[in-house]
């Protein structure tokens, strides 16, 4: 193996009449995780990010909303948790600014950065030239276009943790993973939480069996649901909002927060000057499974790409787009076993196909309800399942019990438990060595063994069913 001085000597060659080998613009998950990889392979790398680094994940997105979760399902008052989270965040923000940064060998600069030419970027009064770029600037909360909503106040996922006060109600406008973990962690700090969803479901996007679970807790909880519901406008309602349904229903409350998505930031990159196109369906920087531009030499990693919008899905882009940015053989990028979870109490953990997606694929589907796990028993929070998909492979068929092609998990610790699932697909397991591997009594994981074992017959009362049509999911007992 080169050693890092071979790499840099390397690297040193390639990019004469350089300022640097590699250019990251952007600092977020995928910006860090572009710049630090640079670093490793010796590249001179320089991060560009007109905000602090760590971007969204760390000051508006997973650290502080998994912050306030976690204090909103400890029972603290508003105040403490909105202490904690200025706290996490400013822990986890020190581990990643600038002079930690540069101690890591990245040169930092805190500008804004617009392309120039395919090969030169301007940033403040500095024309820089790079031999490679990687393009990571994020999102931006998405703003639906509401009549009234451009004139009233409301909350995006920049500002809610900014509150000083605990409003007394909230309308959570979007039922996906952020409007469900939040208007559940508000609602457990004694918010009165009204959530509008304009599907049939909430978390419309994953398996509907965890849908319902997720809806039954919330309205246990006291969140009322509005859902298959648009809002038709928006008004100022003295120190609060008003909001007017497609069925001419209203809602009064103190605050709005729109939790509808992310767009990626493409704002003031002077993409067009650089040849980079934007991919008409994402609204983000198009690039190929390599993570190339239509540019050569600019990869874009992260939210802006328009891809799966995940801090570990960045970092992994931003890993990835480097590496083919600086070498001629290529590695794809590849999100089939990528996990994503929602962060409500039960936790949503996917990977893979949904029973739904797996439908006429020759598939079938192992069941295990959390009520018939002990660790769930002896914890009391029996909501909740685990299924696995599992598909035969080309020759071999269904030996070993099959492939697994996804699953999804519904319990309190179903983040962590998915992992194991993940690394089934990554690896292109047998479900056989799910039901082989001994795994610790009583662990939240054996659900992955017990429901791994129905795939070779009957255990504990559930056969592993095939999955010939949506028409044949089995719903909630």
């Amino acid at each position: 193996m080169r050693s890092i001085q071979d790499r840099t000597n390397r690297w040193e060659r390639r990019s004469v009449g350089e300022d640097y080998d590699l250019i990251v613009i952007g600092a977020g998950a995928a910006g860090l995780a572009a710049a630090r990889t640079g670093v490793r392979y010796g590249a001179r790398t320089l991060l560009v990010s007109g905000g602090e680094p760590g971007g969204d994940c760390t000051f508006t997105g997973c650290v502080p909303s998994k912050t306030l979760i976690a204090a909103a399902a400890r029972g603290e008052p508003f105040d403490q948790a909105m202490r904690g989270v200025r706290h996490a965040v400013a822990h986890i923000a020190a581990t990643e600014d600038a002079d930690a940064l540069t101690q890591e060998g990245i040169e930092v600069c805190r500008d804004y950065a617009a392309f120039h030419s395919p090969s030169t970027i301007q940033v403040g009064n500095r024309r820089l030239r790079a031999a490679a770029f990687i393009i990571a600037t994020g999102g931006r909360p998405s703003v639906p276009l509401v009549p009234g909503l451009a004139t009233s106040p409301y909350l995006t996922s920049d500002d809610v943790f900014e509150l000083v006060h605990k409003p007394h109600s909230m309308a959570v406008l979007g039922g996906g993973a952020i409007g469900c973990e939040l208007a559940q962690a508000f609602g457990r700090l004694g918010v009165d939480v009204t959530l509008v969803e304009a599907a049939e479901r909430v978390l419309p996007g994953e398996d509907r069996q965890a849908s319902e679970v997720i809806a039954a807790t919330l309205t246990g909880e006291g969140v009322t649901l509005v859902t298959d519901a648009t809002v038709a406008r928006v008004e100022r309602d003295g120190d609060g909002v008003r909001l007017t349904l497609d069925d001419d229903t209203t809602l009064n409350v103190q605050r709005l927060l729109l939790a509808v998505g992310h767009s990626p930031d493409i704002h003031g990159l002077g993409l067009e000057r650089a040849g980079v196109r934007v991919d008409d369906d994402r609204g983000g920087v198009r690039t190929d499974r390599h993570l190339a531009t239509t540019a050569p030499g600019i990869y874009a990693a992260g939210d802006v790409t328009g891809r799966l919008q995940l801090t570990h899905a960045a970092y992994l882009m931003g890993r990835t787009a480097v590496h083919n940015a600086l070498h001629r053989r290529k590695r794809a990028y590849d999100e089939s076993a990528i996990p994503r979870v929602t962060f409500t109490g039960p936790e949503v953990a996917q990977v893979g196909l949904t029973e739904a997606e797996a439908a006429g694929r020759g598939a079938r589907a192992a069941y295990l309800p959390m009520s018939e796990l002990d660790r769930a028993v002896t914890e009391g929070a029996t909501d909740g399942f685990i299924k696995i998909i599992a598909g035969p492979r080309r020759i071999l068929r269904q030996v070993g019990g099959g492939r697994v092609l996804g699953a999804t998990i519904v319990a309190p610790r179903a983040g962590e438990m998915i992992n194991e699932l993940a690394l089934a697909m990554r690896t292109r397991m047998f479900t056989g060595r799910l039901a082989q591997t001994t795994h610790a009594y009583p662990t939240w994981s054996m659900a992955v063994q017990q429901a791994a074992a129905q795939f070779f017959g009957t255990y504990g009362g559930h056969t592993a069913q095939p999955i010939s049509s949506p028409a044949n999911r089995r719903s909630i007992p």
